[in-house]
């Protein structure tokens, strides 16, 4: 299929056009970035995230109130796939010392509604679990049970017939979930996920996911140098620069304007960074190809001309490429869900900058070169 195959536009001659809305698009991105920050998630800040799925439609702003005053200080929460649900962030890791009393409290209550003044011995507490000694395994293996039941993660210590111990999970997602049962009685609800990450692994993460997109770049750099001439492969690198910053700065721009693109970066986005490297650098160089066999073929054309008319025989192939992958990812923006919103948006906007940075950025900055130090780019 053919279609643009016999254009001719004149594509470098708008260059300081694209030029201005390119600065425009960085500096907006990026005085957002400096004056609102950019909001990490739970990948890189530490902290945990819990996911509720309930039977029923809830209201956000209703879960917020019952979960704001339990003790865990700034709880975040927002819809999750659906009316039904719902999305929990807080910073802590733990259950924090002044609640762990409740906790172990509604513990021993749920014990006692079992076996009304059972004799049992704590034996070990920790900032995680609470592990109970009861007579005999028989009990033990039906207080478990019934703890499960109840919700409670609850199991035994040791799988030998005679253990007659006990150990219950106490979590962040425990508590939450304790507070609400009482709360929404009505409306049932299961966690259908729970992350935990400290804030010494979300620090080393960031420093990581940094150094993957650093050092990729710098591998483009250096096979498009051996590829190519060496501002050749310059252009790329800042045409590929362009697009990272661009789409990064639209991150801090875009948050808490548009619903629905409150978007956080994780370690999903850093993926999604990655990919778009690769597909813009394909790009670029497709069109860099073109430019390199008509200039052995075409010696005297001006460069401008050759440039351009290099990006007019490639066109075709751009549009249906770059137009396949936006359809894609407009289906997985739209239909697919909170998890991969933030991962979609990031391969389609920046497929869009991707796709016109070869044209105004990459090979503008090699027309640049030659024009300035009236270097002939030969091969």
């Amino acid at each position: 299929m053919r279609i643009f195959e016999h254009i001719h536009i004149d594509w470098l001659g708008k260059r300081k056009l694209f030029y201005t809305i390119s600065l425009s698009l960085f500096l907006i991105g990026w005085i957002n970035v400096f004056v609102r920050g950019l909001h990490f998630g739970i990948d890189f800040k530490g902290g945990t995230e819990i996911v509720l799925q309930f039977d029923k439609a809830v209201n956000v702003s209703t879960v917020r109130q019952y979960v704001d005053n339990i003790g865990l200080g700034f709880v975040e929460l927002k819809t999750f796939g659906g009316e039904t649900g719902v999305l929990v962030r807080t910073e802590s890791q733990n259950i924090p010392p002044s609640i762990f009393p409740k906790v172990v409290t509604q513990i021993d209550s749920a014990i006692d509604k079992i076996y009304p003044g059972i004799p049992k011995t704590k034996i070990d507490t920790t900032a995680g679990s609470i592990t109970y000694a009861f007579a005999n395994p028989d009990t033990t293996n039906s207080i478990i049970t019934q703890l499960l039941n109840a919700g409670y993660q609850a199991g035994k210590v040791s799988e030998e017939p005679t253990n007659t111990q006990m150990v219950v999970r106490v979590g962040i997602a425990d508590w939450i979930k304790d507070n609400l049962r009482l709360r929404m009685p009505d409306n049932h609800f299961q966690i259908i996920k729970e992350d935990h990450v400290g804030p010494k692994v979300g620090n080393e993460l960031k420093t990581n996911a940094v150094i993957a997109i650093v050092l990729s770049l710098i591998g483009i750099l250096i096979y498009l140098a051996f590829r190519f001439k060496f501002i050749f492969a310059v252009g790329a690198v800042v045409a590929l620069f362009h697009d990272v910053l661009i789409t990064i700065g639209l991150y801090a721009a875009l948050y808490g304007v548009i619903p629905g693109l409150n978007l956080e970066i994780d370690l999903t986005v850093v993926a999604a960074f990655l990919t778009l490297i690769g597909y813009s650098v394909n790009d670029t160089v497709i069109v860099f190809d073109r430019v390199r066999e008509n200039l052995k073929i075409h010696k005297t054309m001006p460069l401008e001309e050759l440039i351009n008319q290099s990006v007019n025989r490639t066109m075709s192939r751009t549009i249906l490429t770059a137009g396949t992958v936006l359809l894609a990812v407009f289906v997985l923006l739209i239909f697919g869900g909170e998890v991969l919103r933030a991962f979609s948006f990031t391969l389609f906007f920046g497929t869009i900058t991707g796709t016109y940075s070869s044209i105004f950025i990459a090979s503008a900055l090699v027309l640049e070169y030659a024009n300035r130090f009236q270097k002939k780019v030969t091969f």
